[in-house]
Parts: structure tokens; sequence; C-alpha cells
């Protein structure tokens, strides 16, 4: 398994943000991650990615448990959260050299995966000598992408990855998720239905900090739509 989360549990104070989450990923699968503003979707990418550490629990990566060698599992992560921190004073193709340096990457001519081939992967080819803060909506959040793809991870947590884009960014970004889930891990939240049925074969819905579904899509909808799906589940709070 790419990912393997048993019995998680993060409180915020007296609040129990994720409550007892357990489920796996496999290498190949585009994994929809659904839940209400506060259902503890974040908190949980967060805690996978390693940027927050879960009050009980534990989380493989590729069989590593991420607790006791955090840095050999981080190594095969790419993570885009929902905010996207970037440099905006850097160039878009600096900043990516300066990710790749950072994950100790040294490109070769015969390497699939260095910053010009990462660069035309996501899109960036026209914008690659503008500066981050010069950017679209739409091609920060490529940036963002590459960012997260320059060290070619196994597993992609991608928080909203799509979040405030226009229609046409949204496809695009969409099919960028499907190309590199033929390969990979990829556990993307979002609050469009539409885009998750698009890409997704599979469903996890929390809400609460728990897990109420996680069945493909195909049983979840069951001649419904996955919006009434959502809204049972959920007891009738919209995505």
């Amino acid at each position: 398994m790419s990912i393997e989360v048993s019995g998680l549990v993060k409180m915020y104070g007296s609040q129990k943000a994720v409550d007892q989450l357990s489920f796996s990923l496999s290498k190949g699968e585009i994994v929809g991650f659904l839940g209400p503003n506060g259902a503890g979707k974040s908190t949980t990418m967060k805690m996978i990615t390693g940027f927050l550490q879960p009050d009980s629990g534990s989380i493989r990566i590729c069989g590593e448990d991420l607790l006791q060698n955090s840095i050999t599992c981080k190594k095969k992560i790419g993570y885009l959260s929902e905010a996207n921190p970037l440099y905006y004073d850097m160039y878009v193709k600096e900043y990516l050299a300066f990710v790749a340096g950072i994950h100790g990457i040294k490109s070769t001519l015969n390497s699939p995966w260095t910053v010009a081939s990462v660069i035309e992967r996501t899109g960036l080819g026209p914008e690659q000598h503008k500066k981050i803060g010069q950017l679209s909506k739409g091609y920060k959040q490529r940036v963002g992408l590459a960012a997260a793809l320059i060290h070619n991870p196994e597993v992609l947590i991608l928080d909203e990855p799509t979040s405030g884009l226009d229609p046409n960014q949204i496809i695009e970004i969409r099919n960028l998720i499907k190309e590199q889930g033929k390969d990979k891990t990829v556990l993307f939240s979002s609050h469009i239905l539409q885009e998750v049925e698009a890409i997704c074969n599979r469903i996890i819905i929390i809400h609460k900090g728990k897990i109420v579904a996680d069945d493909s899509l195909a049983n979840l909808k069951a001649n419904r739509s996955l919006e009434e799906v959502f809204r049972e589940l959920t007891g009738g709070v919209s995505v």
C-alpha cells in the first residue's frame, strides 16, 4: 500500500478534529477526499504529509512508518496545500530549480524529471520567465503542482488543487491530475463534485472527523447523484 492510515486522532483543545480515521490507498488510485468545511480533510492531509503530528494512530507511506522515518517518507510525497505558499518575487523557472535543489535533485540530460520537463508537463512553458507574483491564479496553481511533482514522488496529496480557478483552468488541472494518477497514488480534496466524478473511481467522505463512506463511485451513487449521497451521509450539509 502507498498510504496506510490507522486509528488517526487529532485534537485541537477539547475539539476532536480527526476521530479514529483508518483507510489505505494503493498505487494507481486517484481517491477523492470529500467532506463539509471543518470535517477534518486538511488536518488529515497535513498529518499524512508530516506537517502535523497525530495525537494517536499510525501512518505508513510506501511501507515506511512516517513517525519513525519521517525524512524517508517525505521524500516519497508531493504536497500541494490549499494555501499554495509560493515565493512571489522568484521567477517560475528559478523557483522550481530552487525546490529541486532542496530535494537534492541533480538533473541530467537523460532524466525524465528535470526542471524543464516538469515545466513542460504542467504547461508552464509560456510563463517560466515571469515572476510568480505576476501569474494568474491558474498558473500559480500549476507552479504549486510542479513543485509537488519536481522530485517524482510516489504519492501526491492535493488539497483543493482547483480552488478559485475558472472552468478552463479546472479542466487543465484535472487532466494533469489524471495523467499523474497513472503511476502514482493521488489523494485530493475538492468542493466540486463534478470534478470528483470526472477523475475518481473511489471516494472517501468524512464528517465531524469520522469516515462516513469509503467506496467506489459507482457503488456510492447507486442510481442517485453524488450530491444526494453526500447530503444524506453528512446530515444535509453541503460540500
